[in-house]
Formats: C-alpha cells, sequence, structure tokens
C-alpha cells in the first residue's frame, strides 16, 4: 500500500489534469509515479518540464535510460527499474543491454562511458575524481554529455527516492530489483 497517495485525477485542477493528460498522450498511460507528483503541481510540472528538456539534448533515448536503469539500479528502486526495462526496449535496448545498464555498463564505448559516469556520480554523490572525468572523456563524453548525465542522475534520483519513499504501486511489468552475478 502505497505511504502517499495517488490524487484523483477526477478532482484535480485544470492545470494538473492538462499535464497527466499530456502524460496519457505521450505514454499511453498515465503512471501511478505521474499521479502521486501531482500532489504537488510545483514537483509535476519540473519534472515533466526537465524531462522534456533532456529529451530535447545531446543524449540518446537508449542513452538516458541506460542512465535510468544504472541510477535505479544503484537506489534499489522497484518502481523505476520495472519502468525503465519497460522504456529501455522502447529505446532499443536488449535484454543484455538492459542488464550491463543495471550492472553501470554498456557493449558501445560511449553508451559504457555513460552508464559509468551515471553510476560513479550516484555513488559519489557528485564527487567523482579527476580519474572518472579523464575516462568519460577519452571514451567521447564532452563536457555537455557529461553535464546531461549527471542531469539524467538527478532527474532519475527524484524519481527513485519519491517512488521508494512513497512505495508507489508499480504499474509496470515487475522485474526483480537483485541482480544476477
Amino acid at each position: 500500500m502505497p505511504r502517499i497517495a495517488r490524487i484523483d485525477t477526477a478532482q484535480a485542477d485544470a492545470q494538473v489534469q492538462a499535464a497527466l493528460s499530456g502524460v496519457k498522450a505521450k505514454l499511453g498511460m498515465v503512471p501511478n509515479l505521474f499521479t502521486t507528483f501531482a500532489q504537488s503541481p510545483a514537483v509535476l510540472k519540473g519534472y515533466l518540464a526537465f524531462s522534456d528538456a533532456l529529451s530535447h539534448g545531446v543524449l540518446t533515448a537508449r542513452q538516458r535510460e541506460i542512465i535510468a536503469l544504472a541510477v535505479g539500479q544503484t537506489n534499489s528502486c522497484h518502481y523505476c527499474l520495472s519502468a525503465h526495462t519497460l522504456m529501455g526496449k522502447g529505446a532499443g535496448l536488449t535484454p543484455e543491454g538492459i542488464a550491463a545498464a543495471r550492472h553501470g555498463q554498456a557493449q558501445d564505448a560511449q553508451d559504457n562511458a555513460v552508464a559509468v559516469l551515471a553510476k560513479r556520480v550516484m555513488e559519489t554523490r557528485g564527487q567523482v575524481d579527476d580519474k572518472d572525468l579523464a575516462a568519460a572523456r577519452s571514451a567521447g563524453l564532452d563536457d555537455a554529455r557529461i553535464v546531461e548525465v549527471i542531469a539524467g542522475v538527478a532527474l532519475n534520483a527524484l524519481t527513485n527516492f519519491t517512488n521508494n519513499v512513497a512505495q508507489t504501486d508499480i504499474d509496470f511489468p515487475k522485474v526483480d530489483v537483485a541482480l544476477a552475478a
């Protein structure tokens, strides 16, 4: 049972209803996370704006999903791992690619640099060392990509922390939080 209730969309104000209608048009559904965020229209609006802005950045959809999976695994967010496993498939990740991303890895050199950096940023709370940045740069991440990885970590930490605190009901095909060795 969730510890933070989802809003009743029928009782929401017009701006929240419009925002959630936009989510439904884009995703085909309104995930429970969004109706939980809607408890604070400012959080819902801020999340949607930040997510939309990053979708127009230099990272690919696949790379953004790699970040989401690496961060979700680091934070043991069952909801986000379930959601981003499905969305990762839609962004072209194979089952092996999804498993690798959850381990903070990828096959492609640039995707791997994204995964490794995202995991390091989350694990170190942003206190990465010069070696971490040098490795990211040598794998092809320029400063724009590095900043977007950091932003992706922050955006996903928001969803992870919200779902972990709220214990949001998972409305995606559930995946196991534990990783195979």
